[in-house]
């Protein structure tokens, strides 16, 4: 097990640069599966995450050349269409492969997959969309089976408009004979960055950012190379760790419309930011103010940000109170934040947060991915030195966290 050691106080100034987004690399790397022949990507990100994608992709027949800036996908030999169950464990996004799977091969056979625990994240919105497009499924000691002689386009209706659901509505459909409309689809950028790379490649998509999405079949895609975009829960992280630092940060390589949301709550907290092109300047203020916040589907505030909003308001002046909307079981980082010092109280769903005058260090356990970073952006803002143990969940969302927060004052190490 990694930890991270952070020596507190240190106040965040200088630019830093946003990598590639984890939420739109895990799909579009699934969606290469689709083009019988050679994919280049840009800007994939180096995480727990993708290097788990890359593997399975490998599993099933890939073969793959990396570089630094450079991941080449040749999917023309896929021998397999089961997704191993011990990496489908290692992360709940590989459930995208089947939409992948079944829309080239027409079958795919996988367990349920992993993740961090937030909450029920059941997958029967996946199964009912692969339904809804004739495909025929099977459960059997923990493997699911799919399998269809032809895919048929339809008209789906999500129940709630699901990220990985509407991912796998569109992967499986790009070959569908007609034309397939989801009601009810996810709006996140991420969604947009899907369709964008599937029709550079061939596909015909519309609608991506829009609550209903239309695909046209077609019968082949092409070779071509697409650039990845932004980590927006990235570029929230770190404007957070300007702001609970009492910093004056510039970020690079970031789109704001995709962080609106972010952006306002931070101005309700008194910080100023300025926007210019792709660069978003923040300064924050001697003390934050204490706020409100609703976790909603994009363009709502993220789910994902929750704990990293939380970790800010922990030393805001006031009181804040926190509804989580998406997950029930969101508010697992709150006792480690307890240990250094914060003040909550969990009802349900809603976190209400007595700010402090500040926090101490402590040796404190990362739960899941978003709430590892909190603790992190915590410890930097605490008194003494903080130990955040346990961050394989951090380092499966976040490339090179510690070495970007260092580039901008912050004082990390890392001890394997």
């Amino acid at each position: 097990m990694s930890t991270y050691v952070i020596s507190g106080g240190k106040k965040l100034e200088g630019v830093v640069s946003v990598s590639g987004s984890k939420n739109a690399s895990l799909p579009i790397l699934a969606a290469c599966v689709l083009n019988n022949g050679i994919t280049k990507l840009y800007n994939v990100p180096n995480i727990h995450d993708t290097k788990v994608m890359l593997d399975i992709l490998k599993y099933l027949g890939c073969r793959i050349k990396k570089n630094r800036d450079k991941i080449v996908i040749d999917a023309r030999k896929i021998e397999k269409y089961e997704i191993p169950e011990e990496l489908m464990r290692k992360m709940r996004s590989s459930v995208i492969l089947a939409g992948a799977l079944i829309g080239r091969f027409k079958k795919a056979t996988f367990s349920c997959p992993g993740g961090c625990d937030i909450g029920a994240r059941p997958i029967d919105l996946h199964l009912k969309v692969f339904e809804n497009l004739g495909i025929n499924i099977v459960k059997d000691t923990g493997y699911i089976q799919c399998k269809c002689d032809t895919i048929e386009a339809s008209k789906i209706t999500l129940d709630f408009p699901s990220v990985g659901a509407t991912e796998n509505a569109i992967l499986a459909s790009v070959f569908a004979v007609g034309t397939t409309t989801i009601i009810n689809a996810a709006m996140e950028p991420e969604i947009v960055d899907l369709q964008n790379f599937l029709n550079k490649i061939g596909a015909k998509i519309n609608g991506a950012g829009t609550n209903e999405i239309t695909i046209k079949g077609v019968t082949n895609l092409k070779d071509s190379g697409y650039k990845v975009m932004p980590d927006r829960i990235e570029a929230g992280t770190l404007l957070c760790a300007g702001a609970i630092t009492g910093g004056n940060i510039t970020l690079k390589n970031v789109i704001p419309e995709h962080i609106t949301p972010v952006i306002q709550k931070l101005e309700e907290c008194g910080c100023s930011l300025k926007i210019k092109g792709d660069q978003i300047m923040l300064r924050s203020p001697k003390k934050l103010k204490a706020i409100d916040i609703k976790t909603m589907p994009y363009p709502g505030f993220p789910t994902d940000m929750q704990a990293i909003f939380a970790s800010i308001l922990t030393i805001a002046k006031g009181t804040s109170v926190i509804i989580e909307n998406i997950f029930e079981n969101r508010y697992k980082y709150a006792s480690e934040l307890g240990r250094m010092g914060a003040k909550f109280t969990i009802e349900g769903r809603t976190a209400i947060i007595k700010g402090v005058r500040k926090l101490n260090g402590a040796n404190v356990q990362a739960t899941d991915l978003r709430g590892g970073a909190a603790l992190v952006l915590a410890g930097l803002a605490s008194k003494g030195k903080t130990r955040v143990e346990n961050i394989e969940y951090i380092l499966r969302g976040y490339e090179n966290l510690d070495t970007k927060l260092n580039s901008i004052g912050a004082k990390i190490t890392k001890e394997v």
